[in-house]
């Protein structure tokens, strides 16, 4: 019989974080700033993140130490537990075997923390009383709510308007922790006021939301700024999350096939994903897949450009596959995914040919969730049910195949503050939405000038 699930001891919690960077096929374009369009230097972020961060942000070193601060609250839930999918397996009738690392498990339910323990714990080293966010879903609002809290400091979150209503309960959990968090785009910001004038009934947007709390950072001395996917240094500290899996698939006595992840920014994506790049590199035969939604195909339908991280152009111009900063994607349920750029790290190895994309519609992501929920039992977020789709359709496929093959996955958050969403679904009030091309191209038209 074989086991359900391959568990490491906390002893066994990676001691350093996997810098990807020396290991991309080709060099990484600098950011631009936003101003001169010039190459942007550590001095350029002062104003917004600390110097330990923006370190990690720039280093080609390819090991990081974890400091043992961080070390000691990540052992609250870490090493998470990697299962084996076997009664999905039977479910499917597949050769495949499924494994799924299960991030879940954490306080804020998600992978976030991994992140969020150490920005916080640098700001906090470095003098800073408060931080300042966005969230979609409120998976990141809720995992910097917790590091703050941790370290004793304010958390203002911003988070975009249709999933503040959507998911009010995120906020209540953010506010346990004691953190503040608002709709945006809101009235406490020149940025969100903008906006608002502009169009009062906009959903929302991570650009829009982003804006507002850099704005906010940037106005504040005491204050920085906290980005939950996108940048390299968060990427990094997302890299427990393969280092573990690859001492855990040892345990399994079985190697990944197919590596698979959801994607908005690339965080959860990259942490899998990202310390198996050598490992392709050496000649490996292993597929790197991120799945985002069709409602905001960044990857499967982006262009790769320069372009702001936010809607106002107040952050750093980066390489990345993007939609247009203008971009404003329909209000899904999967509010995580909605963001118009790709980390540059996760889009450079996109264009590379080195990591795959595919899209799916929302419809089809809630039902491959539910086929998982009733074999094994956990109910994913609706950001998590794109890597379950893509699991289960890679499963499929090798049963058509008659081929055995591993699969894994990132089961980067559960969904139970998600059940309005399934309510909806339940009701048939939910439909799929295709981001008409025009609209692409019409945000597209607003890029930056820069080579």
């Amino acid at each position: 019989m074989p086991d359900y699930r391959y568990l490491l001891s906390e002893r066994e919690i990676p001691k350093f974080w996997y810098n990807v960077v020396p290991d991309l096929p080709v060099p990484m374009s600098p950011p631009l700033h936003p101003g001169t369009l010039q190459p942007a230097g550590p001095q350029d972020l002062e104003a917004i993140f600390p110097h330990a961060l923006i370190e990690q942000e720039v280093t080609a070193a390819q090991n990081i130490p974890i400091p043992e601060p961080v070390l000691d609250v990540l052992r609250l839930w870490r090493p998470t537990p990697l299962h084996r999918a076997i009664r999905l397996e039977k479910a499917l009738g597949t050769p495949a075997r499924i494994f799924f690392k299960n991030e879940g498990v954490s306080p804020a339910g998600s992978h976030k923390p991994n992140t969020a323990i150490a920005q916080a714990y640098y700001n906090k080293t470095a003098g800073v009383k408060r931080l300042t966010t966005e969230t979609g879903a409120g998976q990141w609002g809720s995992a910097l709510s917790l590091a703050c809290n941790v370290f004793g400091m304010e958390c203002m979150v911003y988070m975009v308007k249709c999933s503040f209503y959507q998911k009010p309960h995120r906020r209540t959990m953010m506010e346990c922790w004691g953190a503040k968090c608002v709709p945006s785009p809101s009235d406490l910001t020149q940025a969100g006021r903008k906006i608002l004038a502009e169009d009062p009934e906009t959903p929302g947007s991570l650009g829009i939301a982003i804006s507002e709390a850099v704005e906010d950072a940037a106005t504040h001395k005491d204050t920085n700024y906290s980005l939950g996917s996108v940048l390299n240094h968060v990427l990094l500290h997302q890299t427990v999350i393969g280092e573990e899996a690859m001492a855990q698939m040892e345990l399994a006595g079985a190697s990944p096939d197919v590596i698979i992840g959801c994607c908005g920014g690339g965080s959860n994506f990259a942490g899998l994903a990202f310390p198996f790049v050598p490992v392709k590199a050496a000649g490996k035969d292993i597929r790197l897949i991120g799945v985002e939604p069709a409602a905001c195909p960044t990857m499967t339908k982006g262009i790769y450009a320069y372009d702001f991280g936010d809607k106002s152009g107040m952050t750093p111009l980066l390489k990345m596959d993007t939609l247009g900063h203008d971009f404003i994607p329909p209000g899904i349920h999967a509010g995580g995914l909605r963001y118009h750029g790709m980390a540059p790290l996760v889009s450079l190895l996109h264009r590379a040919g080195v990591v795959e994309a595919v899209s799916y519609p929302q419809m089809k992501c809630f039902e491959a969730a539910l086929t998982f929920a009733r074999a094994e039992g956990l109910i994913v977020a609706p950001e998590t049910s794109h890597a379950v789709c893509c699991a289960i359709d890679e499963a499929l496929k090798a049963k058509e195949e008659g081929k055995e093959k591993t699969i894994l996955f990132n089961l980067s958050g559960h969904g139970h503050f998600d059940m309005a969403a399934y309510e909806k679904y339940f009701a048939g009030e939910l439909s799929d939405y295709e981001y008409p091309a025009a609209k692409i191209q019409e945000a597209l038209a607003h890029l930056p000038k820069a080579s």
